[in-house]
């Protein structure tokens, strides 16, 4: 292939997006802290599986990691409408590594207490509150409007590769360098992709730039809401999400009890399911950078909505399969990582291509804090009831009830318009 051939598919893969720098650094950081994150989801839940053996715990722990997106998404995202968006994601990006290190560090020395988890994931979890708007209000910043379906396909896809390449090291990973390795591995990634975001340069950030007119902190956020709650078809697209996230909850905590007790596997099960969904997101989210704008986007996901629940209730079946139960649950676990990026990235799409720039921060904060705010919730009942139901049929209980919304947005006229 000649030189000219190999940059024409290059462009080709990545949809024109390697034109925009400023985006590709920011692709570059998430990606390589995408790996660090999934090497760390193997460790992590191991080790708090090991540590406490409460179906209880996982579930209060989990429900914990989204308690400050709750508390304090409406300052944060008021705030980062306010400040340079790289600077946030930067000083973020370095303290969440520090915690993470700091993680490893107790736990290598025999030191870390039930109490310790809460504390981390309660200051990572508040840090993430910065992030995530940040990152949200960034990227229109760095591409054009329409470019947007593409790069956050594509951001999904290359972040997922990125966490599969994790995934299959992970196992090699902790049996080589042990829980605490794994997990300090996690903690340098941030460090690296800190100094990847410290390259973006944009022009509505440099010293000079205009800064908009500022109202007081109470207003902006008054503001916020009152642009969500007015559009109705960015609630309706919200409310469903915060339900598809009460739902998947059993699937996020009893993964790990899941894999040990139904699946009668270890560590290299759990990064098995992991792989599997990887692989289909990314195939999705592949598929979609160059299919996506073809399709309304509230085909794609009514389409997600019905493949999540439906591979989400078919992880019943693999207790009742005697030969190699692991692989068909890999198989459904590979059919919620196709529907995942169908549901998502059409709506987060046309949150971008709608919200004002100057509002992205605080909306998005609010957007956040609402799709979050059913987690808690279904962390606690998940991890409750998985005390005395069978995990199995805990995930076809949920499964069914993802499939619910698919038939109420049929008769929204509105959404179908999307």
């Amino acid at each position: 292939m000649s030189e000219e051939a190999a940059v024409k598919s290059k462009r080709n893969i990545l949809g024109g997006l390697t034109e925009y720098k400023p985006f590709m650094y920011l692709l570059t950081a998430r990606i390589v802290s995408r790996f660090g994150d999934s090497i760390d989801s193997i460790a992590y839940s191991w080790m708090v599986y090991m540590l406490t053996g409460s179906k209880l715990m996982m579930g209060s722990l989990f429900a914990l990691n989204y308690v400050p997106s709750i508390l304090f998404s409406f300052f944060s995202g008021a705030l980062v409408d306010r400040w340079p968006k790289r600077r946030v994601i930067l000083i973020t990006t370095l303290s969440r590594g520090l915690l993470v290190v700091l993680t490893a560090i107790l736990y290598a020395s025999s030191l870390l207490r039930p109490w310790h988890l809460y504390v981390l994931t309660f200051l990572i979890s508040t840090l993430e509150c910065f992030t995530s708007p940040a990152e949200i209000a960034l990227v229109p910043q760095l591409l054009p409007k329409d470019k947007l379906m593409s790069g956050n396909s594509i951001s999904t896809s290359v972040s997922k590769i990125a966490e599969l390449a994790g995934l299959a090291v992970a196992g090699g990973i902790i049996a080589f360098a042990g829980i605490s390795g794994a997990i300090l591995i996690d903690g340098l990634t941030f460090f690296i992709a800190a100094l990847i975001i410290a390259l973006i340069r944009n022009t509505s950030e440099l010293p000079g730039a205009k800064a908009p007119e500022r109202t007081t902190l109470g207003q902006e956020i008054k503001n916020g809401l009152k642009y969500i709650f007015a559009d109705k078809l960015i609630l309706t697209i919200v409310l469903i999400a915060a339900y598809v996230n009460f739902c998947l909850s059993a699937y996020n905590v009893l993964n790990p009890a899941y894999v040990d007790e139904i699946l009668k596997s270890g560590p290299s099960g759990l990064s098995l399911l992991g792989i599997t969904l990887m692989c289909g997101m990314v195939i999705s989210g592949l598929w979609l950078g160059k299919k996506g704008a073809a399709f309304k986007k509230s085909r794609l996901i009514l389409a997600g909505y019905l493949l999540l629940g439906a591979s989400y209730a078919l992880l019943c079946l693999p207790p009742y399969i005697s030969i190699y139960p692991l692989y068909s649950a890999a198989l459904f676990t590979f059919g919620m990582g196709i529907a995942v990026p169908l549901c998502s990235t059409p709506a987060t799409t046309y949150f971008m291509e709608t919200v004002p720039k100057e509002m992205l921060g605080r909306v998005g904060a609010i957007y956040s804090m609402i799709c979050t705010c059913a987690i808690p919730l279904g962390s606690l009942l998940a991890g409750a009831a998985g005390e005395w139901m069978r995990i199995h049929l805990l995930y076809l209980s949920f499964g069914v009830l993802l499939i619910v919304p698919t038939f109420l947005m049929l008769k929204h006229r509105s959404f179908m318009q999307l």
